[in-house]
C-alpha cells in the first residue's frame, strides 16, 4: 500500500509548481472574503485539478498509432516552420491573393510570438509538467522547452497563422484551424504542456491573428481595377448611360 502511494504521488503532477501563479491569485481572492471572490478562488482550484487530470488521463492512455504521427507533428511546428512551409507554398501557389495571405500570416505569427513569448510567458511563470512523473511513455517525448509553460507559444502561433489566412479564404482558415488544433494538442500528447495551456495559447492566437489581418487590411491601399483593354480606362469607370 505505501509503495502504491508513493506510485501515485509521483505520476500526480505537482500542484503547487504547475499552478503557483494560479494558486496565489485563489488564495488572494479567498483571503479578500465575499461570496463572489470565494466562488471565483473556488472555481480556479477546480480549474487547475481539472488541468491536471486531463493531463495525467492523456499521459496514462495507450496510444500507439498516434504517439509517433503527434510527436513528428509537434517537432514539424518547432518555430513555427510548418506555418512558415505553409505561408511560402500559398505564396507560390495562390496567385496575389495567396500572396497576401501568406504575408498576412506570417505577421500574425511574428506579432503573436512576441506578445506570447515576451510578455505573457513573463507575466504567468509557470513550470512544465513533470512528465516523467506523470507516466508519459519515452517515445513520445519531444525536446522539452526551457521556456515557461503558459501559454502554448505552438498553439499561439497555430491559431494566429489560421485566423489571419482564413479573414479571405474561409474554408482554408478552418482546415488550418483543423490543424493548428491538431498540433496544439500534440503537445499535451507530448507532455510539454498543460491542457490549460494550449487552450489559452489557441484563444490569445485567433485574437491576434484576427486583429493583425483586420489591421493590415486598413493600413493596406485599396488596389487599382485593372484597365479596359479596349480604352485604357480602369474597369468600372465607363460611362454606361448616354452622353452628355
Amino acid at each position: 500500500m505505501v509503495l502504491k502511494t508513493q506510485r501515485d504521488s509521483l505520476r500526480e503532477p505537482s500542484a503547487g509548481a504547475a499552478n503557483a501563479a494560479a494558486e496565489q491569485l485563489a488564495e488572494g481572492l479567498a483571503r479578500r472574503g465575499g461570496p463572489v471572490r470565494r466562488r471565483a478562488a473556488r472555481g480556479l482550484h477546480e480549474l487547475g485539478a481539472l488541468d491536471r487530470a486531463i493531463y495525467s488521463a492523456v499521459a496514462a492512455t495507450p496510444t500507439p498509432s498516434l504517439d509517433e504521427p503527434l510527436r513528428r507533428l509537434s517537432n514539424a511546428a518547432n518555430n513555427s516552420g510548418l506555418w512558415l512551409a505553409a505561408a511560402a507554398g500559398l505564396g507560390v501557389a495562390g496567385g496575389g491573393a495567396g500572396r497576401r495571405a501568406a504575408v498576412r500570416g506570417t505577421v500574425a505569427i511574428g506579432v503573436t510570438s512576441a506578445l506570447v513569448n515576451l510578455a505573457v510567458k513573463s507575466v504567468w511563470s509557470r513550470q512544465r509538467p513533470d512528465r516523467a512523473g506523470a507516466g508519459v511513455p519515452l517515445w513520445r517525448n519531444v525536446r522539452m522547452p526551457t521556456s515557461t509553460s503558459f501559454p502554448s507559444g505552438h498553439a499561439a502561433s497555430g491559431f494566429a497563422f489560421a485566423a489571419a489566412i482564413g479573414r479571405d479564404q474561409p474554408w482554408l482558415g478552418l482546415t488550418l484551424r483543423f490543424l493548428a488544433a491538431t498540433v496544439a494538442y500534440s503537445r499535451v500528447h507530448t507532455g510539454v504542456h498543460y491542457p490549460g495551456d494550449i487552450v489559452v495559447g489557441s484563444l490569445i492566437g485567433e485574437g491576434t491573428g484576427q486583429a493583425v489581418a483586420g489591421l493590415m487590411d486598413r493600413l493596406s491601399p485599396p488596389r487599382r481595377p485593372a484597365p479596359d483593354p479596349e480604352t485604357g480606362d480602369p474597369e468600372g469607370s465607363r460611362h454606361t448611360g448616354s452622353p452628355d
